[in-house]
């Protein structure tokens, strides 16, 4: 089905021929390719005004979802009853922040933004943290079969995904 993506920012150049490439092939290692998904790409300030509203923290973040179907088990796949229920929900992604993580740990910006976008995925499907310890016991199944298939080192995505996404979280938007 269709994945969207809209580029909301300029701070952070941005070829979505390659975001798209790489999410439609994590969707189709994770079964989800005949689910609707959104890509929002924002700056710091656009982000920073969504985290606040919708969890109550003031600050730029990596990425924030929402949840098509709120009350998905951490792993199911939504079971829609009709044609427009295939949808997956939204996914911002914080384009700045994201780029200040890539380059603080000397890494490729699209693999942080493709590692970052699963994270949000998770979110997606039912995967909720508040410890960086329950965000790796719950995810690991998922995230390693995304590793190996798309032949990541699961070691360095663990690096690029701890700084960014391993902090106490709220409940209306998922992290």
């Amino acid at each position: 089905m269709t994945l969207l993506i809209r580029n909301m920012q300029r701070a952070v150049p941005l070829r979505r021929a390659r975001l798209r490439r790489d999410c439609q092939t994590l969707r189709q290692i994770l079964g989800l390719a005949r689910f609707d998904l959104a890509l929002i790409c924002v700056d710091d300030q656009r982000m920073q005004a969504l985290n606040g509203r919708y969890r109550g923290q003031e600050t730029a973040t990596d990425v924030l979802s929402f949840p098509f179907h709120q009350d998905l088990r951490a792993g199911d796949i939504p079971k829609p009853l009709h044609q427009d229920e295939y949808n997956l929900g939204d996914i911002f992604l914080g384009m700045e922040y994201i780029y200040r993580q890539s380059q603080a740990h000397g890494q490729d910006f699209y693999s942080v933004l493709t590692v970052t976008t699963l994270h949000g995925i998770c979110h997606l499907l039912g995967y909720r943290h508040s410890t960086e310890t329950e965000w790796k016991q719950k995810t690991s199944p998922i995230m390693q079969h995304s590793y190996a298939t798309l032949k990541w080192q699961p070691d360095l995505c663990i690096q690029i995904l701890e700084p960014t996404t391993f902090r106490l979280r709220g409940d209306s938007a998922t992290k």
